[in-house]
């Protein structure tokens, strides 16, 4: 099977005092790049959720998005800085020494005093937390791949309908090239014999002129390379896997044998066809861009 760049997955995990949501999607990129948005409290398991995303996925452009809620009534707890407080007071005490005054502060008023009563957030099971998360993210992936295969079947079955109509352009030319030559003979001998009249045509030199034209237009190993590049690219996509970088490169070098024909041509019909060849490379090196 071969899978798009292109996906999308979601999943939820809900329990009794917390629920996750992770959502995931990517588009085409040549590597593979993870952007995670999380909340600060998920930090720490940043490094696991990317070695796990690295089993579903080898390339592309990767959002993932992860929503945290705790529905836990007693997962903060205040704190009292005794310390602090009694600072206060030390200072508070030189202050009504220093200005004749009484200290008229009272508990209430000194505890709205900064710091001295804070709230904090009791420690989290980390261990919980992330068989919590490792299964949200889990879920979100293979949804995710789900998306790609499907869209890569797709690509698949379109590649191989355009490498066909690629095979039908090279018969063409294969099946064209001899005719060419035999046209340019007949078309030199009729000069020849235009401009000499009755004189003898000198054989030896017209079959000279017809092998350095042949030889000149000639684009046997191109077309050999061409349809087995075609080949390989229909064999690698029955195949599967991360093809992507592969196809790539192989498109490039048929894209490399088309315009090697289309330079040697002479001919109308196979400059058209060279042409239209080149056309379909380019559609199919735009499609493989999707694969992974």
């Amino acid at each position: 099977m071969i899978k798009s760049m292109t996906g999308f997955g979601r999943c939820e995990v809900q329990e009794a005092e917390r629920k996750i949501t992770v959502e995931m999607k990517s588009v085409n990129h040549r590597y593979l790049d993870i952007n995670i948005k999380m909340p600060k409290k998920l930090n720490f398991f940043e490094t696991s959720i990317r070695n796990e995303l690295k089993h579903y996925i080898q390339r592309g452009k990767v959002d993932l998005f992860i929503a945290y809620e705790d529905y836990t009534e007693t997962n903060l707890c205040v704190k009292y800085n005794k310390e602090l407080a009694a600072e206060y007071m030390s200072y508070l005490n030189q202050m009504a020494e220093d200005f004749s005054l009484e200290n008229d502060v009272k508990i209430s008023g000194l505890s709205k005093y900064p710091e001295v009563f804070t709230m904090e957030e009791q420690g989290i099971d980390e261990e919980k937390l992330w068989q919590l998360l490792d299964k949200a993210v889990k879920g979100a992936a293979e949804g995710f791949v789900e998306t790609r295969i499907k869209e890569g079947e797709h690509l698949r079955a379109d590649l191989l309908e355009k490498l066909d109509g690629m095979l039908k352009h090279v018969d063409f030319i294969t099946e064209r090239s001899p005719q060419i030559i035999a046209e340019y003979r007949n078309k030199l001998e009729d000069k020849v014999k235009e401009l000499l009249g009755d004189a003898q045509v000198d054989e030896n030199r017209l079959l000279m002129e017809v092998t350095i034209f042949a030889d000149r237009v000639c684009v046997d190993e191109e077309l050999v390379r061409l349809r087995s590049h075609i080949q390989t690219t229909k064999d690698t996509l029955i195949a599967g896997g991360g093809i992507g970088r592969k196809l790539d490169f192989i498109a490039q070098e048929m894209n490399r044998e088309a315009n090697t024909i289309l330079s040697k041509s002479s001919d109308l019909e196979i400059s058209n066809r060279a042409i239209e060849l080149k056309t379909e490379i380019e559609k199919v090196r735009e499609q493989i861009q999707n694969i992974e």
